[in-house]
């Protein structure tokens, strides 16, 4: 890409978020700028002593109390969801047309942030951390936020995992995943005046998003293609037989035969079979076998009539050199949307492989943006954070091409990666110099005294503290 024209596109991205912000917009956008070439900081504070924060520490907290003020605690919940749109708005914009690939790819999960500890932050419930000691739970107690991302084309395998986060939300302890991922696709889809409005879009999910309840929300979009993972211990149906025209009374049959994912004798024979082969990023050829299943039907519930909606049913199987399995289960992946039969059983393949980019993009936010380090007892900055968060990345994003390789002593032997496709990692280390390049849209602050502070004899009242909200199935179906 041109460097000239990815400075242009840069400096006018920062404009357009510059002027977004109503209040303390020179303080947002140091932060940002901070947050982007983040290198040292282990807290949220420590960015004052960045080059790039002009101010004083206090800036940074005033900085994200700024970031949304809703008019009233009622229409608090609206507000945010129109401030979050308009940012999936400006960030659209810069998203290219897809030219390797008929549609556009994008990829939502869910990821925790762990709050143990905040007792005065309401509606924290159990959510997932990973333990490495085995025999113990996998929970802690906390909050949860739904991401959804653009994947972007990869020239090949072994390209940075680059997505471009459109929009986050917090999963409240009366929603569930699915309900969340599903109101964030169709804000996507009905907007238009984003550049995917029409177009043929394929959303990857993980297994959580395999449920009736979820594809029959997003069953309704026309031009939407949903691919998720399956568990392998599904019971699936057929179609079912056509009815003898001399018995119209009586319910009519929904489903046919079932289709086990555990039982190989309720399989039969695949409509299309295809063996391609694949070479992982450490050099082992792999082939893989694809496989598949036409006009499969899932069971629904109430309110959720699923036989409606036929779909196409893909096993993957990937064997190394000697031909053994590489994986002790194959890879179950269901394909729903009318419009499923213009993908290919490749395309379908390599468009759920790259949903993996999206834990690459939560160990980085966790590890490099500070995603889960901020500390707050109010829920409106916790989630001002992560909109902040979403904002450095994407300027990342943009600046890819202009990085230049800052390898540490002990990485200079490694292998380089390819020009002009820096990772995050190698991004976040040169943006300081990027930004003294291009300078900032923000004005240097002008001294203004010491505050006086609060008077004296003032009296705190303590912050109440909260009961941990424990998420049950009675719980989400009532709200």
């Amino acid at each position: 890409m041109n460097p000239q024209a990815t400075v242009t596109q840069l400096e006018q991205f920062r404009q357009r978020v510059y002027h977004r912000f109503n209040q303390r917009a020179d303080a947002s956008m140091n932060l940002i700028d901070a947050l982007s070439s983040n290198t040292t900081a282990r807290s949220v504070v420590e960015l004052s002593l960045s080059p790039c924060f002009q101010r004083s520490y206090h800036s940074v907290q005033r900085a994200i109390d700024a970031f949304f003020i809703a008019s009233s605690q009622e229409a608090a919940s609206a507000q945010r969801r129109q401030k979050a749109q308009a940012l999936m708005g400006i960030i659209a914009r810069e998203l290219p047309q897809p030219a390797r690939r008929p549609f556009w790819l994008f990829g939502h999960d869910a990821t925790s942030v762990p709050r143990p500890f905040a007792a005065t932050l309401p509606d924290r419930g159990f959510v997932y951390q990973p333990d490495p000691i085995g025999g113990n739970k996998p929970v802690t107690i906390g909050h949860q936020c739904s991401w959804l991302a653009w994947l972007p084309e990869k020239p090949e395998v072994t390209a940075s995992p680059w997505v471009v986060p459109l929009s986050v939300r917090r999963i409240t302890s009366q929603e569930s995943e699915t309900q969340v991922g599903a109101e964030q696709l169709t804000t996507l889809l009905d907007d238009p005046a984003l550049p995917c409005h029409g177009a043929l879009c394929v959303a990857v999910s993980d297994s959580r998003y395999s449920t009736p309840h979820y594809l029959s929300q997003v069953a309704r979009h026309d031009n939407l293609v949903t691919i998720a993972r399956l568990r392998s211990n599904r019971i699936l149906h057929r179609q079912p037989p056509p009815a003898a025209p001399e018995s119209p009374l009586g319910h009519p049959r929904w489903y046919g035969k079932p289709f086990s994912l555990k039982a190989a004798a309720t399989w039969g024979e695949p409509d299309a079979l295809i063996q391609t082969h694949h070479t992982s990023r450490r050099g082992h050829p792999y082939t893989v076998h694809l496989e598949a299943w036409h006009n499969l039907l899932m069971r629904g519930k109430r309110g959720q009539p699923m036989h409606q909606h036929p779909f196409t049913l893909v096993r993957v199987r990937l064997l190394d050199a000697q031909g053994r399995p590489a994986f002790r289960r194959p890879l179950w992946l269901v394909v729903v949307g009318p419009r499923r039969h213009e993908l290919s059983l490749l395309e379908v393949h390599e468009a759920y492989r790259q949903r993996y980019d999206l834990e690459h993009f939560f160990r980085f936010g966790k590890q490099k943006l500070l995603l889960t380090s901020y500390q707050t007892p109010d829920v409106e900055h916790e989630e001002s954070w992560w909109q902040l968060v979403q904002l450095a990345y994407v300027q990342l994003w943009l600046a890819r091409f202009l990085a230049q390789a800052m390898p540490r002593p002990w990485e200079r032997y490694l292998p380089q990666g390819r020009v002009g496709v820096a990772s995050p990692t190698t991004t976040q280390r040169d943006f300081g110099r990027i930004i003294r390049q291009i300078g900032t849209p923000a004005v240097a602050p002008k001294a203004r005294g010491k505050s006086p502070g609060r008077t004296q004899g003032t009296r705190l009242v303590p912050r109440p503290r909260h009961q941990v909200v424990k998420k049950t199935r009675k719980l989400t179906r009532a709200a």
